[in-house]
């Protein structure tokens, strides 16, 4: 599983912080295209990644070639953290992306094996988390509640009225374990009644805030 939390989470000030200090005096700024692969699945952890501008997508692929997208990371997210020794997902730039990059070994040495350890804690304790919410919104809601839930995550990470959809349709339907011909039916239904509209084809504003949320909860 790939582990993520934002820097500046309280509850993981202490480890972050520590993590945030060696990303800034050593971490090296790397740019990557639309779609380039950051790491691959089973490649050998050795870095720890942040992310500066862009969005980042993580996804898996199983034996008989289906895809499963992890979750999208966003400026200040920190991602590639695992507790295993190799990547369990493929990570890739969503868009043209920003990401600070430093090695693992240099964080064991300025911060302490300590340190270290305790982010990796943390951050698993907060990807099972991640995890359960997944499990649950894969398993127990509608395709209408998935979409609702989807489209109000990202209104909640955006303070513009005018929201961006950085990911196509094809990724959501990944993610949330529908098919693509379903999202967009579940868009249009949102769009048509009114809780949503898209003036454009990846940005959306809510017009309905109280029935999105009716939905997403």
């Amino acid at each position: 599983m790939t582990l993520a939390y934002p820097l500046d989470d309280p509850r993981t000030a202490a480890p972050s912080q520590a993590l945030s200090d060696v990303l800034d005096r050593l971490g090296v700024r790397m740019n990557y295209a639309k779609d380039g692969e950051i790491y691959a699945q089973e490649e050998e952890v050795e870095f720890l990644y942040r992310v500066v501008d862009g969005v980042v997508r993580t996804m898996r692929l199983t034996c008989d070639g289906r895809r499963q997208v992890g979750d999208f990371y966003y400026a200040g997210d920190l991602f590639g953290l695992e507790p295993g020794p190799d990547h369990q997902f493929s990570a890739e730039a969503l868009t043209d992306c920003t990401i600070q990059v430093v090695r693992r070994s240099a964080v064991r040495a300025l911060a302490g094996d300590r340190e270290l350890d305790r982010a990796v804690l943390e951050a698993t304790r907060r990807e099972l988390q991640r995890v359960q919410e997944h499990v649950l919104l894969l398993g127990r809601k509608s395709a209408r509640e998935k979409v609702a839930g989807f489209l109000m995550s990202l209104a909640q990470h955006q303070s513009e009225d005018s929201i961006q959809l950085p990911m196509g349709r094809q990724d959501m339907a990944d993610y949330l374990g529908l098919t693509i011909e379903t999202v967009s039916r579940m868009l249009t239904q949102l769009q048509g009644e009114e809780i949503v509209e898209f003036p454009e084809l990846r940005r959306f504003r809510v017009t309905r805030w109280e029935a999105l949320e009716d939905l997403a909860a």
